[in-house]
């Protein structure tokens, strides 16, 4: 079984590219990357087709996530159907999700940040435009919601978690994993 997971952001230039290089990295070091299928696309067509930003690369790459390949694309209908877990960065994207979501998939998108309990906060502003503190900011939480996502669908299949190479600090991350693959 593949578990499959779509990021969402404005242009799918900054944060879900961020995401999708988070967690395959984290899936990779869990030893699960054959069974997910990871992606992103945004809400808005006008940067279709553009790699990430240049900040957004280069904050990435410096924490060990390459997502220079990655290609930014227009949200469409069928990618809520056909995703498992639909995560949306901020309360606009999850309300664009919400609208164009085919009929029995309305519930299916949700924010990344459900998955990490942080007090007051509920999504992850969008650093475009912004400086290099503020992409790092926003993969700070990125790398917090998609360490969150891997234990609860561990929790959620009942296997047992699998220790991970540290963070980027030292720091080791208990990871639990259904299955993963990219």
């Amino acid at each position: 079984m593949t578990v499959r997971i779509l990021f969402v952001s404005t242009g799918d230039v900054c944060r879900a590219p961020m995401a999708v290089g988070c967690l395959r990295v984290l899936v990779q070091r869990a030893r699960h990357a054959g069974a997910f299928e990871i992606d992103s696309a945004g809400t808005y067509e006008g940067a279709s087709g553009q790699p990430p930003s240049l900040l957004a690369q280069e904050v990435a790459a410096r924490r060990g996530y390459p997502i220079r390949d990655l290609r930014a694309r227009r949200l469409e209908p069928a990618d809520l159907a056909r995703f498992d877990h639909a995560l949306a960065m901020d309360r606009m994207q999850l309300a664009s999700m919400r609208l164009i979501a085919p009929g029995p998939h309305t519930e299916r998108p949700q924010m990344l940040l459900r998955y990490v309990p942080v007090p007051g906060l509920r999504e992850i502003r969008d650093p475009f435009g912004g400086t290099t503190r503020d992409y790092e900011r926003a993969l700070d939480l990125i790398e917090r919601g998609c360490a969150g996502l891997l234990e609860h669908l561990g929790k959620e299949a009942g296997l047992p978690g699998r220790d991970t190479p540290g963070d980027r600090q030292g720091r080791t991350t208990q990871l639990r994993v259904v299955h993963s693959r990219d």
